[in-house]
């Protein structure tokens, strides 16, 4: 018999409605899991084996059928939990007990999910790399030597590890996109709007949305309906931004099922090559070759697209980027000292950002949105690289200089942020491994509201190159 952490969620689901298994039987599991291998990747922040009884016992008060009923899952570390510290990665907030929910963690709990503690994440979320330089890195399971990205560093490590079954994470740039393929994962960003309790919405420019990173389509899928939280059937929006009846239902059916024909174009270049010289690593390439070769072996049509009038994008996310930082609780010259070299540079230059600039930046970015869409509408899906770069080493990124920090970011991912940018659907798939055992990836952007058709075209991948029976030795 398979051990419970080589079940998929799903099949943990599934053990747990046939009891089989009990919520604390399965949370022990992974606790124990946890405190064997995690000093080596670094995954967590905090634990919270103290509260599991308590936890459960709410669970068990649940109906049985409950979407995540009994499943263990991890909070990322800048999201609050009462009674729980949010260090949001960083000195300045090392001490911080949350004393209240957000919004998500409660969606979670009546979902039935058990939170085991709060996974790492970089200094506020900021960053693509989960490496504190006041703290211990965030290891990749596959090598040790290698980060696991970020800014859900902690989130991919763990379940990578099979130190979690799936976890949530959230996506501002790549922040759930990058991570999950530097593990071999797989990585949802919703569409924008689809997540009542992190809609993007209320966030600067709408970047911001939380998504699942799981090993199995289906397990996406499972933890991302649990997101969308449906009450009698309907999603309670709380925003106009999608119409209350765009909804298809469930999304696992078609995770599990996989099924269609669709057409598919592949993007040449990205929206950074105006600023900066990029190459694409052979694996890479490698990765984009795989997946086409099975598409097509399977009935898709295929195309290849360029992006155009992309010019302006580099900028405006950078401005984007340095005043999403000028909200960091940090004030005086004290507080500031406590901040990361990079963090605190980014910080002042986002509070240094006339008005005038911050508005001319957000309506560029909306006719960028607006040219985008209109370029990917004849497709289904667009695919691209994951990644650029193979998974980086520890200690690769520059702490010194903002500027090289982020080219550095820019060049080992450089197809994520303006999907955010855009606020459409991508899901990244863990298709390739390279000689040296390291996971790549492609990512393939839909539709706006397209997650449907994102999870079936993962599934039919899934299907035929079976990448969620490759396990990192750490975790065995």
């Amino acid at each position: 018999m398979a051990e419970l952490h080589e079940l998929t969620a799903l099949e943990q689901w599934q053990a747990l409605q046939r009891d089989e298994v009990s919520p604390t039987e399965l949370a022990r599991h992974y606790l124990d899991r946890i405190e064997r291998l995690d000093d080596a990747i670094g995954a967590f922040t905090s634990v919270a084996a103290g509260s599991l009884a308590e936890r459960v016992e709410a669970v068990e008060a649940l109906p049985r059928t409950a979407p995540l009923w009994g499943l263990p899952i991890g909070d990322k570390d800048l999201v609050s939990r009462a009674g729980q510290p949010v260090r949001f990665g960083s000195r300045l907030t090392a001490e911080v007990v949350a004393t209240t929910d957000d919004e998500l963690v409660g969606v979670l709990d009546r979902a039935g999910a058990v939170s085991l503690g709060k996974t790492a994440t970089p200094e506020f979320g900021l960053y693509g790399y989960t490496e504190p330089l006041d703290g211990v890195p965030t290891r990749n399971p596959w090598a040790l030597d290698r980060g696991a990205a970020g800014s859900s560093g902690g989130a991919a490590a763990a379940v990578a590890a099979r130190l979690l079954p799936f976890a949530p994470g959230s996506d501002g740039g790549g922040s759930v996109r990058i991570p999950a393929a530097a593990c071999g994962l797989v990585g949802l960003k919703p569409t924008r709007g689809l997540v009542p309790a992190g809609s993007g919405v209320d966030r600067l420019a709408g970047l911001v949305v939380p998504g699942p990173i799981a090993r199995t389509v289906a397990d996406a899928a499972l933890l991302l309906d649990a997101m969308i939280e449906r009450v009698h059937g309907r999603i309670d929006h709380h925003f106009t931004l999608r119409a209350p009846d765009a909804d298809d239902g469930p999304l696992l059916g078609h995770a599990v099922r996989g099924e269609g024909r669709f057409q598919l174009a592949v993007l040449d270049g990205s929206p950074w090559d105006s600023a900066f010289e990029l190459a694409v690593d052979p694996e890479a390439r490698a990765a984009v070759d795989v997946a086409t070769r099975a598409f097509t072996a399977m009935g898709h049509g295929l195309e290849e697209l360029t992006l155009r009038d992309a010019e302006r994008y580099p900028t405006d996310f950078t401005t984007i980027w340095q005043a999403s930082a000028a909200g960091v609780p940090a004030s005086s010259e004290a507080e500031l000292a406590l901040l990361e070299p990079i963090t605190r540079s980014l910080v002042e230059r986002g509070r240094a950002l006339p008005a005038t600039r911050l508005m001319e930046t957000l309506a560029s970015l909306h006719r960028f949105e607006r040219s985008v869409l209109a370029q990917f509408a004849p497709f289904d899906a667009i695919i691209t690289p994951a990644l650029a770069q193979t998974p980086r080493p520890i200690g690769w990124y520059d702490q010194d200089s903002p500027e090289l920090n982020f080219e550095q970011q820019v060049r080992y991912a450089p197809h994520t942020s303006f999907v955010n940018a855009t606020g459409l659907p991508a899901i990244t798939l863990p298709v390739h491994e390279t000689s040296e055992g390291l996971p790549m990836g492609v990512q393939l952007i839909g539709r706006p509201g397209g997650e449907a058709t994102l999870l079936a075209l993962g599934a039919q991948l899934e299907r035929r190159l079976r990448w969620q029976n490759r396990v990192p030795s750490v975790a065995r």
